[in-house]
């Protein structure tokens, strides 16, 4: 089994830190999930060789990539962009580090490009484009696969279909895939596990169900869509925060302070078990389902997102249920 290895790898820069980080990647897809300059990209720049490193050691498959220049790492990488050859056909990208000229056939058809290899990239589409990229990254047989957020300057119905192709491919892959993005859907569709980036540290790996039921950090849980994150005491079957009580399962003893995550999908409204009581303050079309800002009678605001049904508005009075075990207490 192929696996990728970072053990103790640091980076400073001037108002920077990366690490000391400690990641194993084995043959999985490994989502780097994060905001904007917390230290994805010199992450996979590390193990491509194009950054050095101030400490730790990279190791794929028992061989230690220190010093290596990036063409001698057999580490894949597709850049956001693409960076394909202009002047060269889609064709002559994928060949360009073929190790097997089958493997030009088998990609194309495997990425459905074989009506583009003739083409050059400027009459490519942007998704094209990176169909094209990762068919010519795969062509050279990486031991390990990076991807810089391959998908993030597209059009929502391309990066939609690409990222369901890109599952069907990693899953017949047999190698580490570091995949970069600040996208919570392709982190948790693309991701056999989750790793949470904040400020170069690490703040949660997981597999993704584990990330966003139980997010082990406030950071983690805001992040990753959680927007019902509330300071309360636990009490005896439950948490209280201001004057109501969300059920609860802790063993922590009553009087303890804790933070309460809620994730919006869990909260139910007009169900026959609802316990409190609310209004919609706002509604929010966000396509397939509303976004409904309640405020509790006695309590804080609540975030729900329901299906549409045109039935809720502003002002209206709602029952709101929750499931003990969809409170997650930090």
């Amino acid at each position: 089994m192929t696996s990728l290895r970072l053990d103790g790898v640091a980076k400073t820069y001037e108002g920077f830190e990366l690490g000391p980080l400690d990641l194993t990647v084995a043959d999985e897809v490994l989502t780097v999930l994060g905001p904007s300059g917390c230290g994805k990209t010199t992450l996979l720049s590390i193990v491509a060789g194009l950054v050095r490193p101030d400490a730790g050691t990279v190791s794929l498959d028992g061989r230690v990539l220190d010093g290596r220049p990036p063409e001698n790492r057999s580490v894949g990488l597709v850049f956001q962009d693409g960076a394909l050859f202009p002047h060269l056909t889609a064709r002559e990208n994928v060949a360009y580090a073929a190790t097997d000229r089958d493997r030009v056939a088998d990609l194309a058809a495997r990425l459905e490009i074989e009506d583009l290899l003739d083409r050059r990239p400027p009459a490519l589409s942007g998704g094209e484009r990176q169909r094209v990229a990762l068919a010519r990254t795969l062509a050279a047989d990486p031991d390990a696969l990076l991807l810089d957020e391959p998908l993030s300057s597209l059009d929502a119905p391309i990066r939609r279909r690409l990222r369901d192709e890109l599952h069907g491919l990693f899953a017949t892959l047999d190698v580490p895939v570091l995949y970069v993005t600040h996208d919570q859907r392709a982190a948790t569709v693309l991701g056999d596990r989750i790793a949470v980036f904040r400020e170069g540290a690490v703040e949660q790996v997981a597999p993704p169900d584990a990330v966003l039921a139980r997010p082990e950090t406030e950071f983690v849980a805001r992040f990753t869509g959680c927007e019902n994150v509330f300071e309360g005491t636990v009490v005896e079957g439950g948490v209280r925060v201001d004057g109501v009580t969300f059920p609860a399962e802790s063993t922590r003893p009553p009087g303890t302070a804790v933070t309460a995550c809620i994730r919006p999908s869990c909260v139910r409204l007009n169900a026959p078990d609802a316990a409190l009581t609310g209004t919609v303050r706002r509604r929010l079309n966000e396509g397939d389902d509303y976004r409904l800002r309640v405020a509790l009678d006695g309590g804080p605001d609540l975030v729900a997102r329901v299906r549409p049904s045109g039935t809720l508005a502003p002002g209206d009075t709602v029952g709101v249920s929750i499931a003990a075990e969809d409170v997650h207490l930090l």
